[in-house]
């Protein structure tokens, strides 16, 4: 068939000849199979500009032929970014060129200087390229930047000019003292690279946050806080640039506007994903952001992703594992309105990731300050979880149920909770989350689990206070499950955290009732000091017979 095409293009061309001189017109009519080859020979040559490079020549003669195992990973950029776009073109070059500065220092510490010469004339191509690309799709280049320019293009040219003698060197003194100008070398081109990057970011970052202050078209709006979100996603130091360059006030601006509405959840997500670094959440605070959010939240006429949306910012802004989210006090004056919202949240969730970020905002909260764990209490929050534990559409994974035990726990401190779990039967449900098993086994899940079981017994310990929860906790063989956590590593995943958490829970019930512990486990378990008998479980070999 190949080949029939072939004779038939042959003809073809060999027909064209024979016409008049060199002109298309007799042949353009007839010839509209040759005209899509034409076409698509055009596009393959318009997509190749994007796939090599203007100094590929100069990598190629710097490449030694070599059958080493790194050596496929030399062609880091199969193709370029797209035309016009310079955020993506310095994202892709940025990665690129870190990427080779990382890798030149892993062959420098091993002495193997051809692959570090080859490597720096490479990091020199891909450093010019980004700078002439982006000069070519950017707008007006401040003075600053041109001279950190011109600072790393001088660099690179430093190493790739010492690298090059550093291959005729063979006394192996003198060869130690240039690797550390060598090394040096890399460390202040890396300097420069990183300025020079930050500085073509924040132009870029500035360029979006004024165009979503000016537009009042909603596209355009959509379509830039879309960008400024897949900027977020690139870690922690874009989201310092967008925060200092004024994107959290942005975009509470699209949130305080009825017309955007339907921008609710894009603009709220984004701004998740910025308060995930300090400068986000001072921004947040100087322009009373967390006063918006409890708007939207109690605010019934908002759709229930835009509910979600806003506790998954709440949910960051609170966060145990920031310390800087310890401060927020603007956050203390509305979290009685943003708790009431975020339980009715949870009681109407039409679905699991609904349930999850409002159960997240929830349990931070209550790490957050312990007034809230009595607001619960009052708004009946421990029937609405423990019925939600019940309902396969909002709580089907072990990540919504760690919230759950989360909250559980924090609130297992007040006597009146105690009274609460027993009559929605939370203790049975406390004891089906110490058998909480991954489903996939990934690590993410795995850990989720650990943290299950962990929670689930603090609280079990935390409730046994009470002689009701304790009785209630035996009746149910919970102490059977404790000490098959204790005894067997795999059980826990050979968790430390559960191990300490199991032994406090189950030396608890046993000062209540030491009647259902055999002489073994009782002189194991519970008699030692809890030192003594965690090393004595966490040594423990597994019987397999």
């Amino acid at each position: 068939m190949e080949e029939n095409f072939l004779i038939s293009l042959e003809k073809e061309v060999a027909e064209r000849k024979n016409k008049e001189g060199t002109s298309h017109r007799g042949a353009v009519p007839g010839c509209r199979l040759h005209l899509m080859q034409v076409d698509s020979v055009q596009r393959w040559m318009e997509d190749l500009k994007l796939m090599t490079e203007c100094e590929c020549m100069c990598v190629l003669q710097a490449k030694p032929i070599s059958l080493e195992e790194d050596a496929q990973s030399d062609l880091i950029l199969a193709g370029g970014p797209g035309p016009g776009d310079p955020l993506q073109l310095l994202l892709k070059r940025g990665w690129v060129i870190s990427t080779e500065l990382r890798r030149i220092g892993q062959k420098l510490a091993q002495d193997r200087w051809a692959r570090v010469h080859s490597m720096s004339v490479r990091l020199t191509c891909h450093a010019r390229s980004m700078v002439s690309e982006y000069s070519a799709v950017s707008r007006s280049s401040s003075q600053e930047m041109g001279q950190i320019e011109k600072l790393l293009m001088e660099k690179c040219s430093e190493l790739s000019v010492v690298t090059e003698r550093c291959l005729q060197v063979e006394n192996e003194h003198v060869l130690k003292s240039m690797k550390a100008c060598v090394s040096e070398t890399l460390s202040t081109l890396g300097q420069h690279f990183g300025q020079l990057l930050e500085l073509a970011l924040t132009r870029e970052v500035q360029a979006l946050v004024r165009k979503i202050n000016a537009s009042d078209n909603i596209y355009t709006t959509e379509s830039t806080t879309g960008n400024l979100f897949s900027l977020t996603q690139e870690g922690a130091p874009l989201c310092r640039i967008i925060a200092k360059e004024g994107g959290v006030v942005a975009l509470f601006k699209v949130c305080r506007q009825d017309s955007f509405r339907c921008l609710y959840p894009q603009a709220l997500r984004t701004l998740a994903s910025i308060c995930c670094v300090e400068e986000g959440v001072h921004q947040l605070e100087k322009v009373d952001g967390v006063l918006c959010l409890a708007d939207i939240l109690t605010d019934d006429s908002h759709s229930e992703a835009t509910r979600a949306e806003a506790a998954a910012v709440v949910a960051q802004v609170t966060s145990p594992h920031l310390p800087f989210t310890q401060h927020l006090g603007s956050f203390l004056e509305s979290m009685e309105e943003i708790v009431t919202a975020l339980v009715k949240l949870c009681q109407e969730a039409s679905s699991g990731e609904v349930f999850l970020l409002a159960s997240a905002a929830l349990a931070n909260i209550t790490f957050f300050d312990t007034m809230a764990c009595e607001m619960l209490l009052q708004l009946n929050a421990i029937r609405v979880l423990l019925e939600a534990c019940s309902d396969k559409q909002r709580v089907d994974t072990p990540y919504t149920r760690d919230q759950i035990v989360t909250i559980l726990a924090n609130m297992s401190v007040l006597e009146q909770c105690a009274s609460d779990i027993i009559q929605e039967n939370g203790v049975q449900l406390i004891m089906g989350m110490l058998s909480e098993k991954p489903r996939s086994g990934t690590p993410a899940e795995v850990a989720a689990c650990e943290r299950v079981q962990q929670k689930a017994a603090v609280t079990l310990a935390r409730l046994s206070r009470d002689p009701a929860v304790a009785r209630e906790a035996v009746r149910l063989s919970c102490m059977s499950r404790l000490i098959e956590l204790c005894r067997s590593p795999s059980e826990r995943n050979s968790s430390d955290a559960v191990l300490v958490a199991c032994l406090a829970a189950l030396r608890r019930l046993a000062g209540v009732c030491p009647e259902g512990l055999q002489d073994s486990d009782f002189q194991q378990l519970v008699q030692p000091r809890l030192v003594d008998s965690f090393l004595l479980c966490s040594n423990m070999e597994e019987s397999f017979v």
